[in-house]
């Protein structure tokens, strides 16, 4: 590995964990939802500098997609408008707390207890077709069309939810002001 990976690898490794400790600090839903899309990135891209560019990708594709279904549900169901409303994400902190630290404990005790295997035969040439094949199989091109019909369809219901849009309140140049709200309550002023 070179000196770029490794720094690259400890770069990721930091934001990963930074992103992922900003989900229980920060206090609301819109927040904790870009820490934790940002931290899950890290991960693909630490799972991609290791030398699985495949899986690094389609954690981050999967990644974006969950948290673009979450915005999505966030804005369209939340009481607060878009999850901007400050909220305590901790639940039961002592608990939680407890649990988390003895679940660390035992995966830290689990990496220095049990054996590694040890490399078998020469490391594949292009391993983002070995794993792709191991998972999909012959199933790829199922796969690809299959994911591009989900994201037009959530693409389509977002914008078959939002009949109307900024242009409808603020006119075509954005300019119209106040804004004309024909849903009312004051949205936009």
């Amino acid at each position: 590995m070179s000196t770029t990976d490794l720094v690259l690898l400890g770069v990721l490794g930091v934001l990963a964990l930074t992103g992922g400790v900003l989900v229980f600090v920060l206090d609301s839903m819109a927040r904790v939802t870009f820490s934790l899309l940002t931290s899950l990135c890290c991960v693909g891209g630490v799972v991609s500098v290791l030398g699985l560019p495949y899986l690094g990708v389609v954690i981050v594709l999967m990644m974006v997609m969950e948290m673009v279904i979450m915005a999505v549900f966030m804005i369209a169901y939340m009481m607060n408008p878009a999850g901007l409303m400050p909220m305590s994400m901790l639940h039961n902190k002592r608990g939680s707390l407890v649990v988390s630290a003895v679940v660390f404990a035992a995966l830290v005790a689990g990496i220095f207890a049990v054996p590694w295997p040890k490399r078998t035969g020469a490391r594949p040439k292009d391993t983002t077709f070995q794993v792709g094949m191991s998972l999909m199989g012959s199933q790829m091109l199922t796969m690809m069309t299959l994911g591009l019909v989900l994201l037009a369809t959530m693409v389509g219901a977002t914008v078959l939810a939002t009949h109307r849009g900024r242009y409808d309140r603020f006119g075509d140049d954005l300019a119209q002001g106040p804004a004309n709200d024909p849903a009312g309550g004051g949205v936009g002023r």
